[in-house]
Parts: structure tokens; C-alpha cells; sequence
């Protein structure tokens, strides 16, 4: 019999999806700490962590039982992802919950410029932006695009980037400053503006 200890996370999830369940607990248990810290990081609460952390979990096993995984030696960003978006949810769940009561204000706390709604114009604009920033970054080295994509796509560390991407923080961070320096370079021979 195999020690499963020993599998990568790619032959654990083959075997899990081939139905022994054992290989779950072990893949749980291999990426608990870094899975918790990063939403514990981002949370700052330990009980909604935990939470959050089961929550992320419970999808990777749907996703898997589904047929939705096709990360191909990607399992831990693949689960960095999932964590990151169910942190987001948490945030924008809370955002809509908060009310804010006019009735104690001498001054109307809603009239204000911060509180309207966005033009279409305006939101217009914005995606123009976003996109022209996307495809600017699609023109950098793929070492570069790699760590931009990981550290503002999936909100990861210069230190779990490092992991990921199998580099010292330093090159990470050297990688990232180069990236940034040709986007900047970029823009200035096009002309952009990254302001609305």
C-alpha cells in the first residue's frame, strides 16, 4: 500500500477524485497553516478565519466532486484563489449590512460626493482603464506578469509568490520593481493617465 504522505498534491487530488477521501484530509492538513494564515491575515479574527477557512474547503471538495478543477500543478494557488474570493464575499456581505443613521447629523451625511452614484460615463472610463492596465500588463515578460498577476490578482506575499514561483523574495521583489518600472515606461510612450 502507498504511503499517501508521499504523493504530490496533484496524485492526492487524482486519488480523491477516484474516491479515496483520506487524500483530502491529507491535503488539508498539508496547507492548513499557509490557507489560515493568509485569511487570517486579511480577516484579523480568528473565529471568522476558521470559518472562512472551512468554508474554502468545503468548495474545493464540490469543485472537485464537480469535475471544476483543471489546475494541472497549480493546487495551492487554485485554493489561494478560492480562499481570496470567499474573503472578498465576507467583505462585501459586511459592506451591505452596515447602516448609517441621517437622524444624529445637523448636515445631511449623504449629500456628499463620495455617496453618488457614478455616471455611466465615469464607470466607462474606469473599465477603459482597467482594461488598458490588463493588456499592459499582458506585454510584460511572463516572469513579471507572473508575480503582478499573484501578488494584485490574488492579493499573495512577496513570500508566497517566492514559494509559488520557486525564486528567492528578493528576485520576487526585483521581478515586481521591473515590472512596474516597464508598465510605467509603457504608459509613458503611450501617453496614458491612470487618472479618472
Amino acid at each position: 500500500m502507498t504511503d499517501l504522505k508521499i504523493l504530490s498534491d496533484e496524485e492526492l487530488v487524482k486519488k480523491f477524485i477516484s474516491g479515496d477521501t483520506r487524500c483530502i484530509d491529507l491535503l488539508i492538513d498539508r496547507h492548513h497553516q499557509r490557507i489560515y494564515s493568509f485569511i487570517f491575515l486579511m480577516v484579523r479574527h480568528r473565529d471568522l478565519a476558521e470559518d472562512i477557512f472551512q468554508d474554502v474547503f468545503v468548495k474545493v471538495i464540490h469543485s472537485l466532486r464537480s469535475g471544476k478543477y483543471a489546475e494541472n500543478g497549480r493546487f495551492t494557488s487554485w485554493v489561494m484563489r478560492i480562499a481570496h474570493n470567499l474573503v472578498i464575499d465576507y467583505f462585501r456581505k459586511q459592506k451591505n449590512q452596515q447602516m448609517i443613521s441621517n437622524d444624529q447629523y445637523s448636515y445631511d451625511l449623504f449629500n456628499h460626493t463620495r455617496f453618488s452614484d457614478h455616471t455611466i460615463e465615469d464607470k466607462m472610463v474606469y473599465e477603459q482603464l482597467l482594461s488598458e492596465v490588463a493588456s499592459l500588463v499582458e506585454m510584460l515578460p511572463d516572469s513579471q506578469k507572473e508575480v503582478i498577476k499573484l501578488r494584485h490578482y490574488f492579493g499573495l506575499s512577496f513570500k508566497e509568490i517566492a514559494e509559488e514561483t520557486n525564486v528567492s523574495i528578493n528576485t520576487a521583489l526585483g521581478r515586481m520593481r521591473y515590472a512596474l518600472i516597464n508598465i510605467r515606461k509603457m504608459m509613458e510612450e503611450r501617453k496614458m493617465s491612470l487618472t479618472i
